[in-house]
């Protein structure tokens, strides 16, 4: 895949397939973009789960937060990452030691590193790069 450019019905396909999304970096914090994110993927209808280590215990929206993917029972349809490029390969790490594979890992504005986005594509993994759902959702799909 080309991440400098994403074909609108690829990023469409994702958004309309979705049902639960696991949201790495998730913050209580209402001025953090992944704050916000959080609360337009759940008004439009998404099962939102809030990973974050430092927060366990608690809600945001409530929703109880985990402390890792490993920690979610159900199965995700996708990983979307609010934490620095330079965490991506480890977190893709992290995503193919589970033993069911999300259909898509979706980093957010700036989150970016081709060669975890490869390996990830390498194991089935559609991957998304450098893009917000918040912003592709209402261009995409209304």
């Amino acid at each position: 895949m080309n991440h400098d450019a994403y074909p609108d019905h690829y990023l469409a396909e994702i958004l309309r397939e979705t049902k639960t999304i696991a949201l790495v970096g998730a913050s209580p914090k209402p001025e953090r973009p992944s704050h916000r994110v959080m609360a337009f993927l759940l008004r439009k209808g998404y099962r939102v789960i809030p990973v974050n280590p430092g927060q366990v215990g608690r809600t945001i929206h409530d929703q109880p937060v985990v402390a890792r993917l490993a920690d979610i029972a159900e199965p995700i349809d996708m990983v979307d990452v609010f934490r620095s490029p330079a965490a991506l390969p480890a977190l893709v790490d992290e995503i193919l030691a589970l033993p069911r594979l999300p259909k898509v890992i979706w980093g957010q504005l700036s989150v970016r590193d081709d060669k975890a986005a490869a390996k990830a594509e390498a194991a089935g993994i559609k991957v998304v790069m450098d893009r917000c759902p918040a912003i592709e959702y209402p261009r995409l799909i209304g």
